[in-house]
């Protein structure tokens, strides 16, 4: 099975990386194209995967089509391919934000196979977290087929499209917000003699143990926190002092200002 990508810009290559780290496909089975040569073209030398000369092509050559380009030439590109996707034979598997899969079937015709998907950036390391929608025209192993590249690269949740503006404030941006807590952790360590390094790799490590807890178990967050805070401790007292300052508040608006701010982009 080949899959190709209309598009190689951070989040193409973050998916492409992790689907070769996955070894869900082999190299030579990747197909690539962009509008700037100087860009995919030794991009694909690099990593050993095919180049194609037009978009088009992309589509010819490929059992999936990734679309990766930036939601002002989606229109366009998709209305280049149309005539290549008309049969029904290629998925269609969009990344743009924004564009719905109504909004795509009208540029494309009603009998491609869509999925419309909102990966976060993690999938480079096969932990991303991605949202999918499907259109009624992709079923069966064509559906299996695509949903299976994103699980190759981390855990899929399926979701109405309108959810897809929370979804991309909890998966999408919030890499940048978890950073920026850990981060506070590790200048926190160096303020009591640790190294930026030392401290940075601590918060990390624990950062990730208790999200993987968080996965693991059948409890919510909060019932995991009473089983770390012992009464009277000392990581009530660092709790209390957290929430003394906002910090689930600050959280929270964080988030408010993401969703406001994707609703405002996509109006």
């Amino acid at each position: 099975m080949n899959i190709g990508f209309i598009g190689v810009g951070g989040m193409a290559q973050a998916i492409i990386g992790g689907l070769l780290q996955a070894k869900a496909f082999l190299p030579e089975d990747i197909i690539v194209h962009s509008h700037r040569q100087e860009s995919y073209e030794p991009y694909a030398t690099q990593h050993h995967l095919m180049a194609a000369p037009t978009n088009a092509a992309v589509v010819t050559e490929s059992d999936l089509v990734v679309l990766a380009v930036t939601p002002n030439v989606a229109p366009a590109v998709l209305t280049e391919i149309k005539d290549q996707l008309a049969d029904g034979q290629t998925t269609l598997i969009s990344i743009v934000a924004g564009l719905s899969l109504d909004a795509m079937a009208q540029l494309v015709g009603p009998n491609v196979p869509i999925l419309r998907t909102l990966p976060n950036v993690n999938v480079e390391i096969g932990a991303g977290m991605t949202a999918v929608a499907a259109n009624a025209q992709l079923t069966g192993g064509k559906l299996t087929s695509a949903l299976g590249v994103f699980g190759a690269i981390g855990t899929t949740t399926e979701l109405a499209e309108d959810q897809f503006g929370v979804f991309s404030a909890l998966a999408g941006s919030s890499p940048a917000y978890v950073d920026l807590f850990i981060d506070s952790l590790s200048r926190a360590g160096v303020k009591y003699g640790l190294t930026k390094q030392q401290a940075t790799q601590i918060a990390a490590q624990a950062t990730l143990g208790s999200a993987k807890m968080i996965l693991k178990s059948d409890k919510i967050p909060f019932a995991l926190i009473d089983q770390v805070a012992s009464p009277g401790g000392s990581t009530v007292a660092g709790l209390l002092a957290m929430e003394e300052a906002g910090l689930m508040t600050a959280v929270v608006k964080g988030i408010d200002a993401t969703v406001a701010k994707d609703n405002a982009n996509s109006h």
